[in-house]
């Protein structure tokens, strides 16, 4: 698998499937989660009202994926995960790591082989950035996939230096 950093929109990225760092409720919200719905357009909130409706009447649950389609996005599917709020009190590393481990599941079943990921959790989830770009990399590592092309996607110049560091530490 070759991964590489984009410092950029993930909005923007023509991959098969672009990850969502989504809430839990599907329904779009702020950061990358409403970035992906504002330019995917109606379909893709139609999508998740549909899995809401059908298999996740209470949400989707922490740590997990679900695939929808991606709308007016440039990729062919949207990868929704719900990453975990950081807490100092409590070690919820497994969670996070469980969100790429399980998206690049959903990817694998898609028979996606190009993916584009956010650092997940570290918006307004307050993830520390240095502990997640390590606990996302030990995951996409780890993680058995199809995936040949993973790209992570970080909107800001001082998230690129921080997975570039652990990149080049790893």
């Amino acid at each position: 698998m070759q991964v590489t950093l984009v410092q950029g929109d993930i909005t923007a990225q023509q991959v098969d499937a672009v990850v969502n760092a989504a809430n839990s409720s599907l329904l779009g919200g702020g950061g990358v989660d409403g970035a992906i719905h504002r330019r995917g357009g109606p379909a893709i909130l139609a999508a998740c009202r549909e899995l809401r409706a059908s298999h996740y009447g209470k949400g989707l649950p922490t740590g997990q994926a679900v695939a929808t389609v991606a709308g007016d996005l440039p990729a062919r599917w949207v990868i929704h995960t719900v990453g975990p709020v950081f807490s100092p009190a409590e070690d919820r590393s497994h969670l996070l790591a469980s969100c790429y481990r399980e998206s690049l599941r959903v990817a694998d079943e898609l028979g996606a082989t190009s993916v584009a990921f956010p650092a997940i959790s570290t918006g307004i989830y307050r993830w520390p950035i240095d502990d997640a770009a390590r606990i996302a990399l030990g995951a996409i590592r780890s993680a058995p996939t199809q995936v040949t092309d993973l790209r992570f996607v970080l909107f800001t110049p001082d998230a690129y230096g921080v997975f570039e560091r652990t990149l080049g530490t790893g």
